[in-house]
C-alpha cells in the first residue's frame, strides 16, 4: 500500500488566526462567512490543510495503482485572486445546482468565486451538502 505523500496535510494553525490574516478586507469577510456556512452545513470544526486551505472532515482514498492517502472532505481557501471552494471528488454531476449558483468558474474539484455577493449562498449550501453526500457514497468520511 503506497502512501500518497500528500503535500497538503492538516496543520496545527488556528483557522481563525488564518482567516484574520487575509489581507483583502472583502476576501477576509467572505472567508469568515464561508467558515460559518461550512460549519453550519457540515456540523464539523474546521482545520487548516497546508498553509491556506480551511478543511472540514476528511476521507481516505485508495487508487487502483496502490496510491492512497487522506484529504479534506470539503473546504475553501480565500486566495488572492478568488475564493476557491473544494468539493470532492468534483462537480461533474452538479450542473443543475451550478446553473442556479451565480457568477462562478469551475475546475475539476474547485469552484472559483470572486466574492460571495456574486452568488446565491443557499445554493452553495446545497452544493456543499450534495458534494459530501456524493463523497460519502464512495468513501468513508469522518469529521
Amino acid at each position: 500500500m503506497a502512501d500518497s505523500g500528500n503535500k497538503t496535510v492538516p496543520t496545527g494553525q488556528p483557522v481563525r488566526e488564518f482567516l484574520d490574516s487575509v489581507e483583502h478586507p472583502v476576501r477576509r469577510a467572505d472567508g469568515h462567512a464561508l467558515d460559518a456556512l461550512f460549519r453550519r452545513v457540515t456540523g464539523w470544526e474546521p482545520r487548516m490543510w497546508g498553509p491556506a486551505i480551511v478543511g472540514y472532515g476528511s476521507y481516505h482514498y485508495r487508487y487502483e495503482t496502490g496510491r492512497e492517502g487522506d484529504f479534506l472532505a470539503t473546504g475553501f481557501s480565500p486566495r488572492k485572486a478568488n475564493l476557491s471552494i473544494y468539493i470532492m471528488p468534483g462537480y461533474a454531476d452538479f450542473s443543475d445546482l451550478l446553473a442556479r449558483l451565480g457568477k462562478h468558474k469551475i475546475g475539476k474539484s474547485c469552484l472559483y468565486i470572486n466574492k460571495l455577493a456574486d452568488i446565491d449562498e443557499a445554493v452553495l449550501e446545497e452544493i456543499v451538502r450534495a458534494g459530501l453526500a456524493d463523497l460519502s457514497r464512495r468513501h468513508t468520511v469522518t469529521p
